[in-house]
C-alpha cells in the first residue's frame, strides 16, 4: 500500500493537534483566558491579571551613560573582531600570524565574558548597574551609587580578584545616580 507524503504529513500534524489539544485540556491550575488572545483591545486596555507588583521589575538600567560606554566598547571591539576575522581569512597572511589573531579573537571574546559576568556578579552586590573594563593586568570598576564605603569597595576588588587571578590593579569608581 503506497501513502502520499500529504497524507503522512496531514496525519502527523493532526495527531500533534490532538496531544496538545489533550494536553490543554487535562492541565490543571490553567487560569487563562483564551477569549483574550483574540480581542481587538489596545495595549493600554489590557490588563494584566495574576501578577502582584512586587513581581513586576524594570529591566532598563538606570545609567544611560553606562549603556553608551558600553556601545562605544562594543563597537571597538566589534571592528577589531572584524580585522581579526578578515585576517583569518586572508591568503596574504603566514599560518603563524593566522594563529595569532585567532588567538587574539580568542582572548577578546574571553575578556568580554569576564566582563560581563563581573558586571552581573557585581550587581547581584546590590548595586543597581556597574560598568566592567578589563586591560591587561588591570580592571577598572565603575559602579551606580550615590557612594560606597571602603568595605564595599574591598568586596568588589575582593570579587573581580577572585574571577580573575591574572588581575593586580584593581581601581572601583562610583557614578552617582544623579549626573
Amino acid at each position: 500500500m503506497k501513502v502520499k507524503r500529504r497524507t503522512v504529513w496531514l496525519l502527523t500534524l493532526l495527531s500533534l493537534a490532538a496531544v496538545i489539544s489533550v494536553y490543554y485540556v487535562f492541565e490543571p491550575d490553567r487560569n487563562v483566558d483564551l477569549a483574550t488572545i483574540f480581542t481587538d483591545d489596545t495595549l493600554q486596555e489590557t490588563t494584566l491579571t495574576g501578577v502582584d507588583d512586587e513581581e513586576i521589575t524594570a529591566t532598563t538600567s538606570e545609567s544611560y551613560l553606562f549603556d553608551e560606554m558600553r556601545m562605544e566598547i562594543s563597537n571597538e571591539r566589534s571592528q577589531l573582531r572584524d580585522q581579526l576575522t578578515q585576517k583569518i581569512a586572508s591568503d596574504q597572511y603566514t599560518a603563524e600570524e593566522k594563529n595569532e589573531a585567532f588567538n587574539q579573537m580568542n582572548a577578546l571574546i574571553e575578556q568580554e565574558s569576564s566582563e560581563a559576568m563581573l558586571e552581573m556578579l557585581i550587581e547581584s552586590l546590590g548595586y543597581s548597574d556597574a560598568l566592567v573594563r578589563v586591560n591587561d593586568d588591570k580592571a577598572q570598576v565603575t559602579v551606580l551609587s550615590d557612594e560606597i564605603s571602603k568595605q564595599q569597595a574591598n568586596e568588589i576588588i575582593y570579587v573581580v580578584r577572585s574571577e580573575l587571578e591574572e588581575i593586580s590593579d584593581v581601581t572601583v569608581n562610583v557614578q552617582s545616580n544623579y549626573y
